[in-house]
C-alpha cells in the first residue's frame, strides 16, 4: 500500500492535476476511506479508469494528494534560505529568523485551497500509512536543517533530546496560530491576527522568544557543568 506512483507523461498532466485537487477536496471532507474514485473521477470530469492510469490506485492518489499540498505551499513560501545550504553561511539566529518567518507565512497564507488545511488536519488527527512517506520525503528535511540550526545555537555538546526539545518548541508556538487561530482571536483580542502587520510581529516575538529559551538553557547547562 502506497507504493511509489505510476509516472505520467506530459500530455496527460492536466487531467492528472485535476484529478490532483479534485482528490483533495473529496479526501478533506470525507476522509481516505470513505471517498470513492468514482466521486474523486466525477468531480475531475475524467473517466472512472483515470485514478489507477495516472497514480496506480486510490492509496497511490491520496499519497500525492498530500505530497501536492504540501509542494504547492512550500513553493508560495520556500524553507530554505536561498543558496540551498540550509543557511550554513549564515549567522544560525538569522536563519532561525527565517525559518519561523516563512513557515508563519504558510500559516497566514489565504491563497492556498481551503482542502489544503483540512486534509492536512485530518492526517495529523486519523493518520493513515501515507503520513510517514509524507513525513520522510517532505518533512524530515526540513526538520533536519531546523535542528542543525539549533545544535549551533545549543553548541556541539548538546543532545540529540535537548536539541529536538528545543525544535518542537520553535514549531508548537508557529503551529499554534494555525491550529488554535479562532481560540486566539476570542481569548487574546490584543493579538490582531487579521491585521497585516501582525505575522511580522509574531514572527520576531516567537524568534526572539526561542533564542532567549535557548540562550537560557546554555547558561542553565553551563552552571550545572552538564549537558542535557
Amino acid at each position: 500500500m502506497f507504493e511509489t506512483p505510476v509516472p505520467s507523461s506530459p500530455i496527460s498532466e492536466t487531467t492528472r492535476e485535476r484529478l490532483l485537487d479534485a482528490a483533495g477536496e473529496v479526501f478533506a471532507e470525507r476522509g481516505f476511506a470513505e471517498a470513492t474514485v468514482r466521486e474523486i473521477c466525477g468531480k475531475a470530469g475524467a473517466n472512472v479508469a483515470a485514478v489507477n492510469y495516472h497514480f496506480g490506485s486510490k492509496e497511490q492518489l491520496y499519497a500525492q494528494v498530500l505530497q501536492h499540498a504540501d509542494e504547492l505551499s512550500m513553493a508560495r513560501h520556500p524553507e530554505f534560505p536561498p543558496g540551498g545550504s540550509g543557511g550554513a553561511e549564515l549567522p544560525p539566529e538569522q536563519v532561525l529568523r527565517l525559518f519561523v518567518g516563512q513557515f508563519l507565512k504558510r500559516v497566514f497564507d489565504t491563497g492556498r485551497p481551503l482542502w489544503h488545511d483540512r486534509l492536512i488536519a485530518r492526517e495529523m488527527t486519523d493518520p493513515t500509512p501515507a503520513l510517514a512517506q509524507l513525513a520522510e520525503k517532505n518533512i524530515k528535511p526540513r526538520a533536519l536543517m531546523l535542528q542543525g540550526v539549533v545544535r549551533r545555537l545549543l553548541g556541539e555538546g548538546a543532545t540529540d533530546l535537548r536539541v529536538q526539545l528545543c525544535c518542537a518548541s520553535v514549531v508548537g508556538q508557529c503551529l499554534l496560530y494555525h491550529r488554535c487561530r479562532t481560540v486566539v482571536e476570542h481569548v487574546m483580542p490584543a493579538i490582531r491576527l487579521d491585521d497585516a502587520e501582525t505575522p511580522d510581529a509574531i514572527a520576531d516575538h516567537i524568534t526572539d522568544f526561542s533564542l532567549a529559551a535557548i540562550a537560557s538553557l546554555c547558561s542553565q547547562d553551563q552552571s550545572r557543568g552538564t549537558r542535557a
